[in-house]
């Protein structure tokens, strides 16, 4: 009988078959259960599993196998410890020297649509995360491996040290072990607390637990001063996947996910054009191409250096469209081959791929402390309410509807001016509302008959709306909830404007 000792106990099989080779190899007596030890069998590797180890045969249809003092004993014996070793004699007890446990997938269970509170309870796992914390208690004489990741590090440490494991690996494995088993259990009581009748249509609790690892390095933050690194949600699926080009800045992270959140909210082909989180042009169109050159046309001279976001394949002719135009980023759910090897020939270039935003809670810090929020909705046009003598016509309302999804993905104060196919003026991120009108308005250098305008929150006074008039504007869509809104009304029916009221306020700071 060997007296080294591993139990490999995993539902994530990666890596498995090549560790427990190299721990035989090495005269490790391999111990395991269930699923593992038939994928170890099956590749010829020799196993004993647990329960005839223990003596005690696995049951409750599977849910009581490792929880067993023969097994707790053997991963928590000290023997150095006269007592310890006089118990494991006494009872026979074999002292285990690695424990190889990965967690029932509960966070991808409960991940998938329309799961069941069984199906839920069903992956909670009670035996592996107990193994493993009896061993990252125990660190000092057991190895935890709690994640495929770390197999290949613990066999070059094994064979740099002649069969020994350095003391910084261990600690580090016993720390990630007790990180592993801290969000799980956070995951699982975040379920279960949104299980709760009170909870249904609330994904806030009393309580936000939040784990986040390291997605990447960063050159710098916001700025070249600023140290920084890019931080995700342990478990989360990447957004985002870049196919091309230098490494991408917090600034490049920023705004195209500011290009992909405006486009997604697009059903038909549309394409935005963004500069500091801000669009610069926004488009629609029947094609990809069109959309694109008509973004680009919106604000051809602010266009250059930005985030270009596409909700289509981008296209040979989509490609075509950019031309020669210097962009830092684009970002479309697919490349077509022959458009990804001209953009690649672009010098500086970077492209990426995009998933369909799902986040159902976005974050933001403020004061030391964090706002968690439930995404920004933007309300159906046919719950606006027509205000003024005047209504739209269907031209002005499919208009509004372009210009007021653009204007909440707008720093506030905002105000959009544009058609039904896209925007032609943007003022963004004033102090004064009249003041994003002016911009706007001065933008807008191919405002024509038609153009009508979105704004971001309520006009407070007249001044901003006798401007949009003055420069041709002929409807205006606007949240409402002034205490002036008697006064603005009957401003826009002076000047013959329709007007309507959302109900709802997009402020974006």
């Amino acid at each position: 009988m060997s007296d080294k000792r591993a139990i490999l106990s995993v539902w994530d099989k990666s890596g498995i078959v090549e560790l427990a080779q190299f721990l035989v190899e090495r005269g490790f007596e391999i111990l395991s259960t269930g699923g593992t030890a038939a994928e170890l069998a099956g590749a010829g590797v020799p196993v004993v599993s647990v329960s005839d180890w223990t003596g005690a045969e696995e049951i409750l249809g599977g849910r009581v196998k490792t929880l067993h003092p023969k097994v707790f004993a053997g991963i928590l014996l000290d023997r150095s410890v006269w007592e310890h070793q006089r118990d494991a004699d006494l009872y026979r007890i074999g002292a285990i020297d690695l424990v190889v446990v990965n967690l029932y997938p509960f966070e991808q269970t409960v991940a998938r649509e329309g799961v069941t509170l069984e199906q839920a309870i069903e992956r909670i796992d009670v035996g592996g995360p107990s193994m493993l914390r009896a061993a990252a208690k125990n660190h000092a004489r057991v190895v935890p491996l709690c994640d495929p990741s770390l197999y290949r590090p613990f066999m070059e440490e094994m064979e740099q040290g002649g069969g020994s494991v350095s003391d910084e690996f261990r600690r580090r494995a016993a720390v990630e072990v007790f990180r592993r088993t801290a969000a799980y259990d956070r995951a699982i009581a975040a379920w279960l607390d949104r299980r709760g009748p009170e909870s249904h249509d609330e994904p806030l609790g009393e309580a936000f637990e939040l784990r986040l690892v390291k997605a990447q390095d960063l050159r710098y933050g916001e700025n070249p001063q600023q140290k920084a690194g890019f931080y995700v949600r342990e478990g989360a699926a990447p957004r985002f996947r870049q196919l091309h080009g230098k490494e991408l800045s917090y600034n490049n992270l920023l705004d195209l996910d500011a290009a992909w959140t405006l486009v997604s909210a697009f059903g038909e082909p549309a394409c935005t054009i963004v500069k500091h989180t801000n669009p610069c042009g926004t488009a629609v169109s029947s094609s990809a191409s069109a959309a694109v050159a008509a973004a680009i046309a919106a604000d051809s001279i602010s266009a250059f250096g930005g985030i270009l976001g596409l909700n289509r394949e981008l296209d040979a002719a989509s490609a075509e469209a950019i031309g020669s135009l210097f962009l830092e980023v684009v970002i479309a759910p697919s490349f077509a081959a022959d458009a990804l090897e001209r953009l690649k020939s672009k010098k500086n270039l970077r492209l990426l791929t995009g998933e369909p935003p799902g986040e159902s809670v976005l974050l933001r810090t403020a004061a030391g402390g964090l706002l968690a929020q439930t995404p920004d909705t933007i309300g159906p046009p046919d719950a606006w309410k027509v205000v003024t003598r005047r209504s739209p016509t269907e031209e002005e309302v499919r208009a509004l509807e372009l210009n007021w999804i653009v204007c909440a993905h707008v720093k506030s104060n905002a105000i959009v001016i544009g058609t039904a196919a896209q925007t032609v003026g943007i003022g963004a991120g004033q102090m004064s509302r009249v003041d994003a009108a002016k911009i706007a308005v001065s933008k807008a250098t191919a405002l024509t008959g038609g153009c009508v305008a979105a704004s971001d929150a309520f006009f407070p006074f007249r001044d901003g709306l006798d401007l949009l008039a003055d420069a041709g504007i002929t409807a205006v869509v606007q949240p409402g909830g002034s205490v002036r809104d008697e006064e603005i009304v009957a401003a826009a029916d002076e000047r013959g404007l329709a007007m309507l009221f959302t109900g709802e306020r997009h402020f974006r700071h």
